[in-house]
């Protein structure tokens, strides 16, 4: 009895509220059987007491720069450009739009793991604050047959947390999957505008990751290895343009064609790079270091040595980057 008076009571603050302000990712509350956007977890009640305010956020510059620099495994392109970026939109008290990262690259590189360091230095809460939004294909975005039902709840969606919280921050993983022309619906968010309908997004920031573009960026790293030039020796405008322009043709993501690029509303593209051999035994004792585990450098050239790295015959890369050290771990201590 309990359970329903919550259940309906939570209902009705769902249904009366003006703009829909929860994320869809801490409610679990299924309003009417045309809901699409589902919902993926319960309410927890600690979100309650987090408040917009200088109690709850506040960003920690020296945090964010030594994540970047001692957490984040060979990624000497990208660490600087999300550092500087961020850092400098946090420090502006009058910025003139959000800030639109989109960071693109090979599976297990990095990308999800800077958008966790990002909140961890914004929010006390970090993570797992509710003003930080994950969205990703499967989970919120599948049916391609309701992609005008999702533009408008994204829509909707995105004004109610802002209006919340003006310093929001929304992750949009694996946008190579999405369906085009989802993001159509709220390029005038990411735009230079003082307020849209009554609200500023101006403090905002939309980070976009995507593996599309992966192939050109590991091609162009294996050229710089092939011609015996070192890694760090690769520069932001050796693949500036090919990452911009993958995000724009990538035909069946949901950047194809889109005014976030054609509008330049992207503030900086950030290519992440394919990992090597040495940076994957960097991220095992990383992961050892994490559980209290001592370092073991036999565990981890072990561990190495049996994942899957590519080309074939020269195996530079590791095909799955550090995205499977968490679990496979477990197998070697």
């Amino acid at each position: 009895m309990k359970a329903r008076v919550f259940y309906l009571s939570l209902l009705m603050f769902w249904t009366l509220s003006p703009v829909n302000t929860f994320d869809p990712l801490t409610v679990a509350v299924l309003v009417g059987a045309g809901s699409t956007l589902a919902p993926l977890a319960w309410v927890t009640w600690g979100h309650f007491n987090e408040r917009c305010d200088s109690t709850w956020i506040r960003f920690n510059e020296t945090g964010l720069r030594s994540d970047l620099e001692n957490k984040l495994v060979g990624q000497h392109i990208a660490s600087p450009i999300i550092f500087k970026a961020v850092a400098g939109f946090m420090k502006n008290p009058h910025p003139r739009k959000p800030l639109v990262l989109f960071l693109q690259g090979p599976t297990g590189t990095g990308k999800n793991f800077v958008a966790q360091m990002i909140a961890n230095n914004i929010y006390k809460k970090g993570n797992v604050s509710q003003f930080f939004h994950v969205f990703t294909y499967q989970l919120n975005f599948p049916h391609q047959s309701r992609i005008e039902t999702y533009k408008s709840q994204l829509q909707q969606w995105i004004k109610g947390n802002v209006s919340r919280c003006a310093h929001s921050v929304f992750v949009f993983d694996e946008v190579d999957k999405i369906h085009p022309g989802l993001f159509d619906s709220i390029y005038p968010y990411l735009d230079h505008h003082n307020q849209l309908q009554g609200v500023s997004y101006k403090n905002a920031i939309f980070i976009f990751l995507s593996n599309a573009g992966a192939s050109n960026i590991t091609e162009i790293a294996l050229d710089f290895w092939q011609s015996g030039r070192t890694r760090e020796d690769i520069k932001l405008k050796d693949l500036e343009k090919v990452i911009s322009q993958s995000a724009f043709n990538h035909k069946t993501g949901g950047l194809w064609h889109s005014p976030l690029i054609d509008r330049n509303l992207v503030n900086f593209y950030v290519p992440f790079l394919p990992l090597e051999y040495r940076h994957v035994l960097q991220c095992v004792l990383a992961e050892m270091k994490a559980r209290n585990l001592s370092p073991n450098g036999d565990i981890a050239k072990q561990l190495a040595d049996d994942l899957v790295f590519y080309p074939n015959q020269m195996r530079v890369f590791s095909a799955q980057g550090c995205k499977t050290i968490h679990a496979r771990l477990d197998f070697y201590i």
